[in-house]
């Protein structure tokens, strides 16, 4: 006799509180393995543990997701290194480096990081754009996304999203070039 797999009852659309009794079994089961998959990925015990916060609330959104095509184990281990991944790929994002740059560039004088913070100056370049611009934006260089995925999001192809984004990039400068 084999052991058997635990299987994740999938409830379409099922009540909340049927869902969270789920939720709170795959947390009690797989907690400690999704929180040990985030801090070997990021490398940060504080940042690991929002992560895994972030997918447990990811998997209860998508519970109905979950097809039972894999172990409900694996199924949260991909979306933790999903997310960390993004999340890795968002900290490196070039937008981050010319904000920093451009903070630390901003003497006394002139009011330092009062004056001007890092927020004003990304909604000020925000509002020169439209919506779905600003959207891709956002996907791309806050949320990491790829430009498949912002394109998928977006309902638009990956040239269309390429060209939003290169036009917001000539309003940023060289560090916001898609890459």
């Amino acid at each position: 006799m084999g052991t058997s797999q635990p299987v994740l009852r999938v409830i379409q659309g099922g009540p909340t509180e049927d869902r969270r009794a789920v939720l709170r079994e795959l947390y009690t089961k797989y907690g400690g393995s999704v929180l040990g998959r985030c801090r070997y990925l990021l490398k940060d015990p504080a940042k690991a543990e929002d992560a895994m916060q972030d997918v447990f609330a990811r998997a209860f959104t998508h519970m109905s997701d979950f097809r039972a095509d894999a172990s409900p184990l694996t199924w949260l281990m991909k979306i933790a290194t999903h997310h960390c991944l993004n999340q890795l790929r968002a900290e490196r994002a070039g937008w981050r480096s010319w904000f920093e740059r451009d903070e630390a560039a901003r003497s006394e004088g002139h009011g330092g990081p009062q004056v001007m913070e890092t927020r004003d100056l990304v909604r000020k370049l925000l509002s020169k754009v439209d919506v779905e611009t600003q959207a891709a934006v956002i996907h791309y260089h806050v949320d990491g996304m790829t430009l498949e995925e912002v394109a998928a999001v977006l309902g638009r192809s990956v040239p269309t999203v390429r060209k939003r984004l290169d036009q917001f990039a000539e309003l940023g400068g060289e560090e916001l070039r898609v890459r």
